[in-house]
């Protein structure tokens, strides 16, 4: 079970944040430990979202471990707060967690090539979704492709279409389901799913494919 979150030390004051990051940078582990014994509430409030994907301990796990990479790698000049730069990382190690584990590798791919950017390149839905631990930059730059990529599927697939895709690959907070849970979610024949989901996927690869997409981000 998953410890409520007002179990955990509150969050540092920014100025103490900042001091502990400026301590822990000249080496000391101990600025460390406080670093994230006092984001640790972070860990527990996105593994709510995977609530049931896994065993809770190994969500916490994974959570911890994402935490502590981004705590590793975050830089305190960039202008992003660490909440939102660790909650990413989290959410990562989790999800990379997932898609390794057994008892989801029926689960859609993200790592599936859709045809290629304006650049010529391969890209895939885990490139816009996911990524390791990015550096604020990339963060806002992914989260805003995200975005895009979610407003395009919403006009150009039907509401049963996102639906599925939704469902399928874990978007808008969803955990990513194989297709026989979606098609006992949908009250629809597995067959029907994988239909449904094949010319969706076709649609998705002409939205990331477009070299406007990601011509200029909104």
């Amino acid at each position: 079970m998953v410890q409520s979150e007002s179990s955990f030390p509150k969050p540092l004051s920014k100025a103490d944040e900042l001091r502990q990051f400026e301590l822990f940078h000249q080496g000391d582990m101990k600025a460390k430990e406080i670093l994230i014994k006092h984001n640790l509430r972070l860990v527990a409030h996105v593994v709510k979202k995977y609530n049931g994907a896994a065993e809770a301990d190994d969500l916490l796990g994974c959570g911890t471990i994402g935490l502590i990479k981004a705590i590793n790698t975050f830089k305190t000049d960039k202008g992003t707060q660490i909440s939102t730069y660790a909650a990413r990382c989290i959410e990562n190690e989790i999800l990379m967690f997932l898609r390794v584990n057994k008892k989801h590798q029926n689960v859609g791919s993200l790592n599936e090539s859709y045809n290629g950017d304006c650049d010529g390149d391969d890209i895939c839905l885990l490139d816009i979704m996911t990524d390791g631990a990015p550096d604020a930059v990339e963060l806002a730059e992914h989260n805003q492709l995200m975005q895009k990529l979610v407003a395009q599927m919403k006009k150009r697939l039907d509401d049963r279409e996102y639906q599925i895709i939704a469902l399928r690959y874990g978007i808008e907070n969803n955990i990513a389901l194989p297709q026989r849970e979606v098609a006992k979610r949908m009250n629809i024949s597995r067959s029907y799913i994988s239909r449904i989901e094949k010319h969706a996927i076709e649609i998705i690869r002409e939205i990331v494919g477009d070299k406007n997409f990601r011509g200029g981000l909104n």
